[in-house]
């Protein structure tokens, strides 16, 4: 009978011999590996924290926490923005350096453009939130099943989803490398919308139930738009992958349009007109003229009885606007 000792001793072995086996296989020098910079990358659990208390920010009130024991407004705001200024700064400086070789000058130089960089980011807030505020008007005009404000601030993935995109937009036009994809990751993982930081989104936009929606890159999408749950607005092919990087690859969405659920609206070249209304399942590849109507015509239904295998043909409606 092998002792608690003898076991423990081949257990240690074995992870040794697995340790020293993964060691080696570090030096095959994979694309996988970044081991020179594995202490001093971005932090994405600390750019998610700072996250967080930027919605405390914008959403005073909304996103409470019992970490920040403040009595006043003005006290509480002070300390999340500087919490911010402390944590995000020092992130953006990660994010500008990662994976470049730089001297101690141009660290300090660095470190002090992060600095500005954050600034400028924090002094855009009351624009950011100018933009929510018609985005949460945008949502509760347009869900008949809104009972009111705080109810979409605290509960709707939509609106969750927009407003970091809104924040992450506004550090990629800055130019923050890496920040707005963490950031708007972030927001994907927890509500299914995917919106790169880098598409433009105009005022009032909507974004209903939401779940499965991708908005690409460079997508540019009006005011008073309005999207259901598995849109995707996206390039309509990447087998030119790298190639393709800066190439315009996504659609054009005018103001005034809604996009029903599990539409594709796909290429670069591809624009939406004002006013029109994309229906449910459509498949869109050209162009759409303004105040357009795109319906999908109904799939022929069989309908079979069991008992005595007769089959009929649904006779009812032809096409349909929307799935919800």
């Amino acid at each position: 009978m092998v002792s608690d000792y003898e076991l423990s001793q081949r257990i240690e072995e074995r992870i040794k011999s697995i340790k020293t086996r993964i060691i080696d296989d570090y030096n095959q020098d994979r694309s996988i590996d970044n081991k020179d910079d594995m202490f001093h990358q971005p932090n994405r659990e600390i750019v998610f924290e700072c996250i967080r208390n930027l919605l405390r920010i914008i959403y005073p009130g909304f996103y409470q926490t019992c970490n920040y024991k403040v009595y006043n407004l003005p006290d509480f705001i002070s300390v999340l923005i500087e919490d911010v200024m402390f944590h995000l700064s020092k992130q953006i400086y990660i994010a500008m350096r990662y994976k470049h070789d730089v001297n101690s000058d141009e660290k300090e130089e660095l470190q002090k453009k992060a600095q500005d960089v954050t600034l400028q980011f924090l002094d855009r807030i009351p624009h950011v939130r100018a933009y929510l505020e018609e985005d949460l008007q945008a949502a509760f005009d347009g869900d008949p099943a809104a009972f009111n404000f705080d109810e979409i601030i605290i509960s709707y993935p939509g609106l969750f989803a927009i407003s970091i995109y809104r924040m992450a937009h506004e550090l990629y036009q800055l130019g923050i490398p890496l920040i707005p994809r963490v950031m708007s990751e972030y927001a994907h993982s927890r509500t299914g919308i995917d919106i790169h930081p880098g598409a433009t989104i105009g005022h009032y936009f909507f974004i209903d139930h939401g779940t499965g929606i991708v908005i690409g890159q460079s997508t540019v999408i009006g005011n008073n738009v309005k999207l259901y749950q598995g849109v995707t607005l996206g390039a309509l092919s990447t087998h030119g992958g790298q190639k393709l990087r800066n190439v315009r690859r996504h659609p054009t969405i005018e103001d005034n349009v809604t996009i029903y659920s599990n539409a594709s609206v796909l290429g670069g070249d591809t624009v939406i007109g004002e006013g029109s209304v994309i229906g449910g399942n459509a498949f869109i590849t050209k162009s759409i003229k303004p105040g357009t109507r795109v319906n999908v015509k109904i799939q022929e239904l069989q309908l079979t009885d069991i008992r005595n295998k007769s089959k009929s043909t649904d006779p009812k409606d032809e096409c349909w606007y929307y799935v919800i």
